[in-house]
C-alpha cells in the first residue's frame, strides 16, 4: 500500500527521475530546461522516497502554465501516482488563476491526458527520435 504525499521541490531535486525516467541515455545536465530557476516544482513522496515529479512554468500575463518534465519512476507508472499529481497541478493552478494549461507529451501517454481532459492539437512531431503531441486543456 502506498503512502503518498505531495511536496513541493527546488528544481535540483527533479532532476534524478527526469534523468531516470524521461532521457536516461543522456547526460544528466540534459534533463535541465531554461527557465527552471522560476518554475514550480511539485514532486510526490512514497513513505519518503521520491517517486514523481513534475514542473509547471506560468505565464501569469497570459494566465497558462506549462508543464514540463513530467515523470513517474517505472515501477510506479499505472498505479495512480500520476493522476494524484495532475489532479494536484490543475487545482493549484486554478487558485492562481491561471485558465490554460499546455505541454507536449510523448505519444505513449496520450491516453493518460486524454482521461483528465487534455487534448491533441496539431501533427505528431519529434524530440530526440521520441514522438510527442501538443495538449492544452482549458481550466
Amino acid at each position: 500500500m502506498m503512502d503518498l504525499q505531495l511536496v513541493a521541490l527546488d528544481w535540483q531535486q527533479t532532476l534524478p527521475i527526469r534523468h531516470q525516467v524521461l532521457w536516461p541515455n543522456e547526460p544528466l545536465e540534459f534533463c535541465q530546461v531554461p527557465g527552471d530557476i522560476d518554475a514550480l516544482h511539485f514532486g510526490v513522496l512514497n513513505k519518503s522516497t521520491l517517486i514523481c515529479v513534475a514542473s509547471i512554468y506560468i505565464d501569469q500575463d497570459a494566465k497558462s502554465a506549462r508543464l514540463r518534465k513530467f515523470a513517474t519512476l517505472p515501477l510506479l507508472q499505472g498505479k495512480g501516482v500520476g493522476s494524484v499529481m495532475i489532479e494536484h497541478l490543475i487545482t493549484i493552478l486554478k487558485r492562481q488563476g491561471i485558465d490554460y494549461l499546455w505541454f507536449d507529451a510523448r505519444a505513449s501517454a496520450l491516453g493518460f491526458y486524454q482521461r483528465f481532459g487534455f487534448e491533441a492539437e496539431g501533427d505528431i512531431f519529434y524530440k530526440n527520435k521520441v514522438a510527442y503531441y501538443k495538449m492544452h486543456k482549458h481550466l
